[in-house]
């Protein structure tokens, strides 16, 4: 079943989802962590929309093709047509804000990159997207207070600040719009801190977001 947007409300967005812009490494201390360089520019790559699932159903990651990680990131679900767009412009177009998990295929990633091949089978995956329901925004929050957490099995692991983002959310935005027209449908996700790792079988991964939004799922056997 196709994912639908919608708000915390319960009600639906107006515009089916699009694509799914996502950003590597914009968390330095998650780049180091991995053994990668700490860029200088943002690092951009898509999900198709079939990548997306809900996130409070419970989590069907594909362990049959290897080592699954979890890495959560603040979400975006973008509400105006954004082409070159200055970073106030982009910080207007923003619809809502959620929690979203980029699953990714650890194993798969890494031979891929160790080949020098694409790695797109190893982040875009049917289900390789989690998506939450989305806080509706009137006025821009500060983005450099909203912080996120995640928790697996009681533990935090992940604990993101918008402070902590190499590329703040208005100039990542605006940066994207300069190669990918973002439409409205589509969501942005913003990168993910330090405490990435493998998802384990049957956990349960409670999420929160400064703002209201928190919820809990569990990850299949």
């Amino acid at each position: 079943m196709r994912f639908v947007p919608r708000f915390t409300d319960g009600r639906p967005f107006a515009e089916p989802l699009g694509k799914i812009v996502c950003v590597g490494r914009n968390y330095a201390e998650h780049a180091r962590e991995l053994d990668n360089p700490v860029p200088s520019e943002p690092l951009l790559f898509i999900k198709p929309a079939t990548a997306a699932v809900a996130l409070e159903q419970p989590v069907e990651a594909p362990f049959a093709r290897g080592e699954v990680h979890y890495e959560t990131e603040l979400a975006l679900l973008i509400g105006d047509t954004l082409s070159n767009a200055t970073p106030e412009q982009a910080e207007r177009g923003i619809a809502g804000i959620g929690l979203a998990l980029d699953l990714t295929l650890r194993d798969v990633q890494a031979r891929l990159k160790a080949k020098g091949h694409p790695w797109e089978v190893a982040k875009a995956f049917d289900g390789a997207c989690p998506l939450s329901a989305f806080l509706p925004l009137v006025d821009a929050p500060d983005w450099a207070t909203l912080s996120f957490t995640l928790e697996v099995d009681g533990e935090v692991r992940q604990h993101g600040r918008g402070s902590d983002m190499l590329f703040p959310v208005p100039a990542l935005l605006a940066e994207m719009s300069r190669h990918f027209t973002l439409q409205p449908g589509d969501v942005v996700l913003t990168g993910t801190p330090a405490g990435v790792g493998p998802l384990p079988r049957g956990a349960t991964l409670a999420f929160s977001l400064s703002g209201g939004l928190e919820l809990t799922t569990r990850v299949t056997d």
